[in-house]
């Protein structure tokens, strides 16, 4: 698949315009413009966007650390509640698994339900105060898994965030009718799983390469001993480091996301690519960073620097819809399962 330049372009645009590096909590100008550009819906059916096109938002959305839902809204949320046969309700969107097979780091909980009445608990939902409603999947058996559409303002809110101030917040229902139930087929929530790992990748590596950009930007503007710090060797030798893992999350994300688009979220293929992309761009948030914060000294780590914007989402995103070691453990059993004879086929998906 050839990059959309003009949808990469749009991005860039709508997300520069609305930066503020000061502000937390829901962009709501950049929010109302994806809106307006169908960016929100991106890849709903009759939009014609692909896993691709996803992946160039996703990451110009990374880059510019964009304080908006998008991957939890389309990827996430609107396939849900239309693999049920919902209507997607309008608006920001969060999706919930539950069940024993949510990885780590996921948004999860526990929900009862007494005739049409649901009363529980949704832990760490992202942009949880500021969602319409919420898509919930509860993990069951062979014939289909049951989905419930929850309006997020019947919610009691709990906020909280993580390391990059983005809001994971707790939402408590208390006797609440859902907005509209529907049965998805089965393996809906590992699925889910799947999808926010992929999309979690999108962000890691466009917030990489928005660490990398600031760091070479800082390189060639501070000076010291007399010429700017980017004509050192070991301050380029650094930035080289940190282009390589960049180019690594890229190519690792962008592969996993052609994977699940031609193959689909089922397939061997797209679990094993999905997996190594999540545990890839993990590594490299680590490594890119640590190097954008050695080249930037002292200053990077002050909040009126807008280099810890990228890198606390670095550290928060590498940690969220399953960690490095999870994902590594499952390349390893797929690895594993593939055995001799298949393990090329799998890396390669070629026989």
């Amino acid at each position: 698949m050839g990059r959309n330049t003009e949808l990469a372009e749009l991005a860039e645009s709508i997300f520069g315009d609305t930066y503020d590096r000061d502000a937390t909590g829901l962009d709501r100008a950049a929010w109302k413009a994806c809106e307006e550009s169908g960016l929100t819906a991106l890849t709903a059916p009759d939009t014609g966007g692909t896993l691709d096109d996803a992946g160039v938002l996703l990451e110009a959305a990374g880059a510019w650390a964009a304080r908006v839902p998008l991957a939890e809204t389309d990827l996430l949320a609107g396939w849900l509640a239309r693999a049920a046969g919902v209507e997607v309700p309008a608006g920001p969107l969060a999706a919930v698994a539950l069940g024993p097979g949510v990885a780590a780091g996921s948004p999860g909980g526990t929900l009862t339900t007494a005739g049409t009445a649901v009363s529980g608990t949704l832990t760490r939902v992202p942009w949880g105060r500021s969602l319409a409603a919420v898509v919930v999947v509860e993990e069951g058996g062979p014939d289909g898994e049951r989905v419930l559409v929850l309006d997020a303002a019947t919610a009691t809110v709990t906020e909280a965030a993580n390391v990059a101030e983005e809001p994971r917040d707790d939402l408590t229902f208390a006797g609440a009718t859902p907005l509209a139930t529907g049965t998805a087929p089965a393996g809906a929530a590992a699925e889910l799983g799947l999808r926010a790992a992929l999309a979690r990748s999108l962000l890691l590596a466009g917030a990489a390469r928005g660490a990398l950009a600031r760091s070479i930007g800082y390189a060639g503007e501070r000076v010291q001993f007399g010429r700017p710090i980017g004509k050192f060797q070991a301050v380029q030798q650094m930035l080289a480091e940190a282009g390589s893992e960049v180019a690594a999350a890229a190519a690792a994300s962008a592969a996993a996301a052609r994977t699940a688009q031609g193959a689909g979220f089922a397939a061997a293929e797209t679990a094993f690519a999905v997996a190594a992309a999540k545990a890839r761009c993990g590594e490299a948030a680590t490594a890119v960073a640590r190097i954008a914060h050695q080249v930037h000294g002292a200053i990077g780590f002050t909040r009126e620097h807008d280099l810890r914007l990228v890198t606390t989402r670095l550290w928060a995103w590498r940690d969220e819809d399953g960690n490095d070691a999870h994902w590594n453990d499952r390349v390893g059993a797929a690895a594993l399962d593939a055995g001799p004879d298949g393990l090329w086929p799998l890396v390669t998906g070629r026989p």
